[in-house]
């Protein structure tokens, strides 16, 4: 098996004529028939769906024991929203009511008290405020929970970046400056679609000048980056209306824009047949990856696009590094566990672990729940997933370092399916680099857009077991 060379450009065609370069030792594996391109989201892995009670339930200090803490991710998880969208899986619940909301912020307190004297002195490099919508939160209470956040845990959040997602109902001056005096560094907006119509099929009946108005007031309140998540596969959407979206996006001069593919089919002849709404969703993905390569901005990855020089200087690398998850919704990772609380997604389940939550006493949130001890296997396979589904593709010297071997020891027969299909490939060694070592492995133009395919292809026998043992709420 070959595998032609790369120049790291995301956006050229996956053969392009190149010298070939030599992959992998292993024989070939014989490639597997396409599953489609559209089989999940991996935004973390393993996914929560495998994750179940812990008998017994190990203590945070036990579990934090000998974890380095100098570059921890901090996670804020608020389970609120205005509205239930069309195509929301998030673990939200809609209409939370004050009283709710000040109970929410106690226990999140209590659970702070705990991670941080489970944790001793951490120190965080990044942070993210997600949901759920958090600017569902009044000014008032977004003030108090950065207060008791930086309080209890030690965080400086205007010290390191921080992500805040928003939605357009709630993206108001008065929260929106609270926001920017706490130091948040990016908000991301969901508009989805700038095509009313578009919107109501989506189930998320928001106007234009609804959304023009919240753009506006961002831009205002001078954050360094603003984040525009798009959807493409809509009910009734077009190319037309697609590049419509695109371009009323563009107008705002994003330093990012996300675009997400629909996961909950249309009811009409375009979700009759699979094949068709793959097709469709492909078509419209390379219809707005081009236009906004075009437009100057480099793909991250499948869903991200970021404008050149745009990149955060964190110091916290995903595919190593742990995170540290407060709020009902929020994981958190160490090496070995990955750990939160129960999993819902349907309403009632929801609105039900969230009144549990609240009612948890401080020794309650001194314990993992619900969790996934990862084995060797899952630890390689997850720095391999994380690496390979970012269009920089896996450092294989960082990947030895931290496992003593190549991937392609660990994983040779599963790449090699993924190169025969042309949706993998090997940079050569950097001019001059003098190491005779393997360049990057990433994945082709193609590859990129097949990651919702080929993620889920890497996930190990024990997670796809437990997945499909799980039983949705």
């Amino acid at each position: 098996m070959a595998m032609s060379t790369g120049s790291g450009r995301t956006a050229r065609p996956a053969d392009d004529g190149r010298p070939a370069l030599p992959l992998l030792t292993s024989p070939a594996a014989d490639t597997p028939a396409e599953t489609g391109p559209y089989q999940g989201y991996v935004y973390a892995y393993p996914h929560k769906t495998a994750y179940r009670p812990l008998d017994p339930r190990p203590s945070l200090a036990e579990v934090w024991a000998g974890e380095p803490v100098e570059r921890l991710f901090l996670y804020l998880h608020v389970p609120f929203c205005e509205m239930r969208c069309g195509f929301c899986n998030l673990f939200t619940r809609t209409g939370a009511p004050e009283e709710l909301v000040a109970a929410y912020l106690d226990a999140l307190e209590r659970q702070a008290g705990a991670v941080r004297d489970a944790l001793g002195d951490p120190r965080f490099t990044a942070a993210a405020v997600g949901g759920g919508t958090p600017t569902y939160l009044s000014a008032a209470e977004l003030t108090r929970m950065f207060d008791l956040t930086e309080r209890i845990t030690g965080a400086d959040l205007r010290a390191v970046p921080m992500s805040v997602e928003t939605s357009p109902a709630t993206a108001t001056a008065d929260r929106l400056a609270v926001l920017a005096e706490r130091g948040a560094t990016r908000v991301s907006i969901g508009v989805q679609s700038f095509v009313d119509a578009e919107a109501r099929a989506a189930v998320r009946p928001q106007r234009r000048r609804e959304v023009e108005t919240a753009l506006g007031l961002i831009r205002e309140a001078g954050f360094e980056a603003l984040n525009i998540d798009l959807i493409y596969g809509i009910d009734g959407q077009t190319e037309a209306s697609w590049r419509y979206s695109l371009d009323a996006a563009l107008a705002w001069k994003p330093e990012e824009i996300y675009l997400y593919p629909l996961y909950v089919r249309p009811l009409t002849g375009l979700g009759r047949r699979a094949r068709d709404w793959d097709d469709h969703r492909l078509t419209l993905y390379r219809q707005g990856r081009d236009h906004l390569l075009a437009a100057g901005y480099d793909q991250v990855s499948m869903r991200m696009f970021r404008l050149p020089g745009r990149a955060s200087p964190a110091e916290y690398t995903c595919q190593s590094d742990g995170m540290v998850g407060l709020g009902c919704g929020a994981r958190s990772y160490t090496a070995g566990l990955h750990y939160s609380y129960e999993y819902a997604v349907g309403a009632g389940q929801v609105r039900a672990i969230i009144d549990d939550y609240v009612r948890l006493a401080p020794e309650e949130f001194a314990v993992a729940n619900v969790g996934f001890r990862l084995d060797d296997d899952d630890r390689r396979r997850r720095h391999l997933i994380q690496s390979l589904l970012q269009a920089d593709g896996l450092d294989p010297v960082a990947y030895r370092a931290r496992f003593g071997a190549g991937a392609e020891t660990h994983f040779g027969a599963e790449l090699e399916r993924l190169a025969a299909r042309g949706l993998l490939e090997r940079d050569a060694p950097p001019p001059g680099d003098g190491s005779g070592g393997p360049g990057r492995l990433r994945l082709t133009a193609e590859g990129l857009a097949r990651s919702d395919e080929i993620g889920p292809a890497l996930f190990s026998g024990r997670v796809r077991a437990l997945m499909s043992r799980y039983e949705g709420r």
